[in-house]
This record gives structure tokens, sequence and C-alpha cells, in this order.
């Protein structure tokens, strides 16, 4: 007789990008271990380097940002991370890079909530995994590019706000788009801040016109009357 193995907490998540290979299991179990998390719910999304989990700790959810060990382009990451001063000297090894690049968004997190910028709050992170707070009510908040706000140009002034928070606090984005905005009870929360670049690296100034040349992209297109000197506000 042939006995079917029974099935773990994550064989079920297989499937989902290759994202659990033997190292990033080791490193859930040490989480879940340590009292972080009680274990992983389903999966949110699939992103160009991570998978996005919703998770449960003490009968509340939470993320768990997992970036692929095996398929994320880490010579990508190595490309923006090089520039950051934080990171100088940073040896271009796959997983050396993947970890830095993790710990990265935790640190940019935790930048962006004490310059009250409305994002996720981080909670911890372990090499290739980050968990953070969970932003919705009983579904995750929707990103701005699936449901755009009821009163665009309140929305578009509060993330103009944010942004300059950050900018006032060091620090720029980098990757800011409708893709890494949620729009949550109609207010912009940010996500995505592995990209964010202190003021005295080398591209911060390409990544914050990147920004702001999204930004009033994507709200002209709604009908917004952006602010065309947007630069010299955020930075003046």
């Amino acid at each position: 007789m042939i006995r079917r193995r029974k099935e773990t907490g994550t064989d079920r998540f297989k499937t989902m990008g290759n994202v659990f290979d033997f190292h990033t299991e080791a490193a859930i179990f040490k989480l879940m271990s340590e009292g972080h998390l009680d274990g992983l719910e389903s999966p949110l999304s699939i992103g160009k380097e991570a998978n996005i989990f919703t998770a449960w700790k003490a009968g509340k959810r939470i993320i768990v940002k997992i970036y692929r060990l095996e398929t994320c382009d880490f010579n990508k990451m190595f490309d923006y991370i090089r520039y950051d001063t934080r990171y100088l000297g940073l040896k271009k090894r796959k997983r050396t890079v993947i970890f830095s690049w993790c710990q990265r968004e935790f640190r940019n997190l935790l930048k962006a909530r004490e310059a009250n910028v409305r994002a996720p709050t981080p909670l911890t992170f372990k090499d290739n995994l980050l968990v953070m707070e969970f932003i919705g009510d009983n579904d995750a908040a929707p990103k701005l590019k699936d449901q755009y706000p009821k009163d665009p140009k309140k929305f578009y002034d509060s993330l103009v706000r944010y942004v300059r928070n950050f900018y006032k606090a060091g620090l720029v984005h980098g990757d800011l788009s409708e893709f890494n905005i949620l729009n949550y009870n109609d207010e912009p929360v940010l996500i995505d801040f592995s990209q964010a670049s202190p003021l005295r690296s080398a591209n911060s100034e390409e990544l914050l016109e990147r920004d702001i040349k999204n930004i009033n992209r994507f709200f002209s297109k709604i009908g917004v009357k952006v602010n065309e000197d947007l630069k010299k506000h955020i930075t003046s």
C-alpha cells in the first residue's frame, strides 16, 4: 500500500514561484519558534522579486514578504544597493545581496514610520523574510492602480506630503507609482521600500525625479491639477 505523505504547512504553497527552498522553510520555522508568527495563511501576490503571504500572529493577520533566493534578479538588486551609502563595500554575492536587500527594506520602513509616512509597520526580518503589518480590514487594501480615490486631489496632496516627509528624513522612495501605493479608506499607504535610498547616495536625485514623474503622470491622467514644480516643493 502506498502511503500518502502528510502535507506540511508549506507544501501547499510550493507552486507559488518556487519560493519555499530549504533555507526559506528553515527561516519560517525559526520565526515561528521565536513567536513572531503562528503560521502562513495564504498567498496574496507574486512580484518580480518576492512573494507576499498573509500570516497569523496571536489571532491577528500580518504580512510575510519572502524574497526568492533562486529566481530573483540579485544583479538588479546590487545595481541599486551599491549606491546606498549604508551598504558601501557590500560583496556581490547572491545571498549576501538578497539578505541585505531585505534588511534594507526593514530599515527603510522604520525610517518612513518615524517620518510620519503612512507605510506598513515592520515587525521583524530574517535573511530573505520580512514580517510587517497587514494593511486592510477583512481583505487587503487594494493598490491605487486597482481602485482610484474618491477624492483624487486630497489623495494626491497626502501622497506629496508623505514624499516630502520622507525627503526631510533624508530618503527617497525610488519606486513610487500606482503599483506601490495602496488605497486604504481613500488615503495613501506607501509600500515596497526596498529601493529607498539616502539622499547622499549617488543616484538619489534620479530616483526622486522618477518618483515625481510617476506621481504626476498618474494623477494628471485621472484629472488632478498637479504641481508642475513638485521637485522644488518637496526639496524646499
